[in-house]
């Protein structure tokens, strides 16, 4: 789950970490290119990442923070209402029991059979610039990522796909372990694909984010914190999944709890 960057306060940043999988990576192509503003969808302006409060469905762009005393009390509010239990072993989990990856036909999420794989269509969603390649309005091959978990501005190209990753905010083996082993699969698809449980983030951390829960892992950006605690909220409640009891006293706290 990862595509490439640069961190545009220096073109000579590091390889990132290359452990995430990289699903039909293709490479840019020496004229090759189609701005945005073709067929496909548009990327957003620079600053229109929404509030996930605001964005229920995961459709709009990015995570902008939730501020403000209301906001904050709604955000708690919707933790307080996630039920709670023990994390139970990974026994059984696989990347494949949720579908293969970035599939188009999870059925009951939004974005899906709409020609384009879930992948590019989350770079479509939040990348600004972004660029196609040629002849297509679905694989995106170049763009701009304002990343909500690092605070950093990514400039990215396919050739080095692992700089940007698609982030489950809410990991799939730990929703294996908090339930889901026992979903049908059509369901586990879906919480797959889902564009609200989907970020396009800096590979690095999500790389180190591993299949953590926020009590063990939150963004390094702190401001997204209680966004990234609601969206996790939003997540886990949509699919009526349990939280550690660690993990929401954790997602609380960032919202003032």
């Amino acid at each position: 789950m990862r595509r490439h960057s640069r961190i545009r306060t220096g073109w000579a940043a590091g390889a990132a970490l290359a452990l995430a999988l990289v699903t039909g990576c293709e490479g840019l192509e020496a004229g090759g290119d189609t701005p945005a503003s073709g067929g496909g969808a548009e990327a957003p302006a620079a600053g229109h990442a929404v509030s996930p409060l605001g964005n229920p469905d995961g459709t709009e762009p990015g995570l902008a923070p939730v501020t403000g005393g209301s906001p904050r009390a709604e955000a708690r509010k919707l933790i307080d209402g996630l039920a709670t239990k023990g994390r139970g072993p990974k026994t059984g989990y696989d990347r494949d029991e949720f579908g293969y990856a970035w599939m188009d036909t999870a059925d009951g999420v939004p974005l899906a059979r709409n020609g384009c794989d879930t992948r590019n269509d989350l770079l479509k969603r939040d990348g600004q610039e972004v660029r196609f390649r040629s002849g297509s309005n679905c694989v995106v091959i170049a763009m701009t990522l304002d990343d909500p978990y690092t605070g950093t501005s990514i400039e990215w190209r396919k050739q080095k796909a692992s700089e940007v990753q698609i982030d489950h905010v809410v990991p799939l083996s730990y929703s294996w372990q908090m339930g889901s082993s026992r979903w049908p699969e059509g369901k586990r698809e879906q919480l797959a694909n889902d564009p609200l449980n989907l970020l396009p983030v800096e590979g690095r951390a999500n790389s180190a984010k591993r299949d953590s829960g926020p009590a063990s892992w939150l963004p390094p950006s702190k401001p997204v914190r209680c966004a990234y605690a609601v969206r996790f909220a939003q997540v886990a409640a949509k699919y009526e999944l349990a939280v550690t009891k660690a993990d929401k006293a954790a997602m609380s706290d960032q919202c003032g709890g």
